[in-house]
């Protein structure tokens, strides 16, 4: 299974999504969470679903008495889909991105909740921690990325 997801783009309006296809597929959501000084973002994924009509479920994000309307309208979220038209991809790749989601919650929460780090040089025994980190979400990237067939599911920038 290979899908092309769309770059990311902001969630402003839904006048935004009209650009969206009528089309079956798969759509995540994510918050802008820290501005490096580069200038480079930090997307956070909030949410992952499947849908018949990606434009229709994706304007509803805005609708009155959605859970997600206030979130959208702060004006830091960010979306990206991809066409599946095969019901079976589709549930597969939402599935596998909800499961690596999951997973990667507590992984999140605890980089986040980490004190500033301190400005004396950092101990070998705490560079070792950080690098098992990193090779944790390098794996669970890598398995998120892989179908049940082992063919690599790919994004489009």
């Amino acid at each position: 299974m290979e899908m092309n997801w769309s770059r990311w783009f902001r969630c402003e309006s839904s006048f935004g999504m009209l650009l969206v296809p009528n089309q079956p597929g798969v759509f995540a959501l994510a918050e802008e969470v820290v501005s490096a000084p580069s200038g480079r973002r930090m997307l956070a994924v909030l949410a992952v679903d499947e849908t018949e009509d990606l434009a229709l479920s994706l304007s509803r994000l805005f609708a009155v008495g959605s859970e997600w309307r206030e979130k959208l309208s702060e004006g830091r979220c960010f979306a990206r889909y991809a066409v599946a038209p095969s019901i079976a991809d589709r549930r597969a790749a939402a599935s596998a991105l909800k499961q690596w989601l999951e997973a990667q919650r507590d992984l999140a929460a605890q980089v986040f909740a980490k004190p500033a780090a301190p400005e004396a040089p950092v101990a070998n025994e705490e560079e070792d921690d950080e690098a098992e980190v990193k090779t944790v979400a390098e794996r669970a990237v890598d398995r998120v990325a892989r179908s049940a067939y082992g063919k690599v599911l790919r994004a489009g920038s």
